[in-house]
C-alpha cells in the first residue's frame, strides 16, 4: 500500500511482521529528524519559539483531527505514556482506589502492582476475557468498587480485542468526579476513532511509536476540561506561558498543557507531522489503512492451512464476526520459543507470555504475507 514510502526501513535486516510492536519508520521521518537538527543549529534557544508556536500546534491539530477532538489545545505531549499515568495519579489522595483490567500494557500493569505493594493504591482488576460481556462486567465492578481512577485500553495489547463501546466504558464511572483514562495506543491511527462523545469526560493517551509511524518520544494526552487542574507531579512546561511573570505559588495553564512536564526532545513532533503530511499527500486515511490491514490478516489466516507444521495456533480474537486490532494474537505454550525460532529464520514477530503476535501495516502486501508463511513453514 505504502511500501514505496518505507524504502530505508525495508532495506534493513529481517522480514518484519511486528508493526504492532515497533512500527517501521517511513522515509519522511529521516528528513524530519534532520530538519529538527537544522532548526536547533540555526535557532539555538529560540528554537523553542518555533517548536511551541508552530511544530507542536501542528501536531495537536493532526491528532485532534484523527480523534474527533473539538479542541486541539486539550493535548499535551511527553516522552512516554508512563509519565502521564504517574502525573494523573499524583492528583489523587494517598490510598486511592484503581479499577483496571488484567490486559493492560506493562507501563500501567507494573505501576499498578507497585502502587498496591506500597500501599499507595488499592487495585481492583477486571478480567478482560470473556470479551463478550466485558463492558457489563466492567460496569458492575465500577458500581461495586467506587474507584477514584478507572484505566482501560481501547484495544487490549495481548489479544487485539477492541473495546468498541468507549462511551459505555466511560459511562460506567460511578460519580462525576471519577477519573477515567483510556489507553489508546493500539487504537490511535490503527482504527477510526471518534472521541467526540467522551471528549468532555475521559482522558485519552497514546503515542507515535506504533501506528502513527513516528517512533518513540512523542506520546500525548488529551485532558478533558475541569479534571485535574493542578497535578502534584508537575514540570515547568505546565506553566510555560506565565514564566515571565512574578511567580506566586504554582501556576498552571488552563488548557491541556497543565499536564505537561519539563524540557523534552521535540524531534518526535517533527517526525509525527511529517507522517501526517505524507498520509495527506497519498490520500490515505485511517479507514483505508484498517481495510488494508484486515485484507492482509485474512490472507494470512487463510494461508496458515498451507503451512506444514505440527503447531496448533489458537487465535485469541477470531476473524469473525468483526474486526480486531492491527495484529493477530495466538495462544501457544511455546510462544517464546516460536518467536525466537522465527527470528532465527529472519521472521520478526513478538511474544508476550504465552501469546504470539503478528502485526500488519501499510508497508506490507500479499507477497509480504506469503513470504511470512514460507518462513513459518516447517517450524515444529
Amino acid at each position: 500500500m505504502l511500501a514505496h514510502r518505507f524504502t530505508r526501513a525495508l532495506a534493513g535486516d529481517g522480514h518484519h511482521m511486528a508493526a504492532h510492536s515497533h512500527h517501521l519508520w517511513p522515509d519522511v521521518t529521516a528528513d524530519a529528524h534532520e530538519q529538527y537538527w537544522r532548526d536547533s543549529a540555526a535557532l539555538a534557544d529560540d528554537k523553542w519559539v518555533h517548536v511551541l508556536g508552530t511544530v507542536l500546534p501542528e501536531a495537536q491539530r493532526h491528532i485532534a483531527g484523527h480523534l474527533g477532538l473539538p479542541d486541539p489545545g486539550t493535548i499535551a505531549f511527553a516522552p512516554n505514556t508512563h509519565e502521564f499515568i504517574v502525573r494523573i495519579a499524583s492528583a489523587l489522595p494517598h490510598g486511592f482506589t484503581l479499577l483496571t483490567t488484567d490486559a493492560e500494557f506493562h507501563s500501567m500493569n507494573r505501576q499498578a502492582t507497585r502502587w498496591q505493594e506500597a500501599g499507595i493504591a488499592t487495585v481492583h482488576t477486571v478480567p478482560a476475557e470473556p470479551f463478550g460481556n466485558f463492558t457489563e462486567r466492567w460496569s458492575e465492578a465500577a458500581r461495586a468498587v467506587q474507584p477514584d481512577l478507572m484505566f482501560v485500553s481501547h484495544v487490549f495489547f495481548n489479544s487485539g480485542y477492541i473495546n468498541s463501546d468507549l462511551s459505555g466504558l466511560v459511562d460506567a464511572a460511578p460519580t462525576p468526579e471519577t477519573i477515567v483514562v483510556i489507553d489508546g495506543y493500539h487504537g490511535f491511527m490503527a482504527l477510526p476513532t471518534d472521541l467526540g462523545p467522551v471528549a468532555e469526560r475521559a482522558f485519552y493517551l497514546a503515542g507515535g511509536y506504533k501506528y502513527a509511524m513516528a517512533g518513540e518520544g512523542v506520546c500525548f494526552l488529551h485532558s478533558p476540561p475541569g479534571f485535574i487542574n493542578r497535578p502534584v507531579m508537575t514540570g515547568w512546561y505546565a506553566g510555560f506561558g506565565s514564566l515571565g511573570d512574578a511567580q506566586v505559588g504554582v501556576p498552571y495553564a488552563a488548557d491541556g498543557s497543565r499536564m505537561a512536564g519539563s524540557t523534552f526532545d521535540p524531534s518526535g513532533l517533527y517526525r509525527l507531522n511529517a507522517v501526517m503530511r505524507m498520509l495527506a499527500e497519498e490520500g490515505v486515511d485511517v479507514v483505508a489503512m484498517q481495510v488494508h490491514a484486515e485484507r492482509l490478516q485474512h490472507h494470512f489466516v487463510a494461508g496458515l492451512d498451507s503451512v506444514e507444521t505440527s503447531l496448533h495456533l489458537s487465535q485469541v480474537t477470531p476473524m469473525w464476526p468483526g474486526p480486531r486490532g492491527r495484529f493477530i494474537t495466538f495462544v501457544h505454550p511455546d510462544a517464546q520459543r516460536l518467536c525466537s525460532t522465527y527470528r532465527d529464520r529472519g521472521l520478526i514477530t513478538d511474544a508476550r507470555d504465552d501469546r504470539l503476535r503478528f502485526g500488519f501495516s501499510v508497508y506490507q502486501d500479499t507477497a509480504h504475507i506469503d513470504k511470512t508463511l514460507e518462513l513459518m513453514d516447517g517450524v515444529v
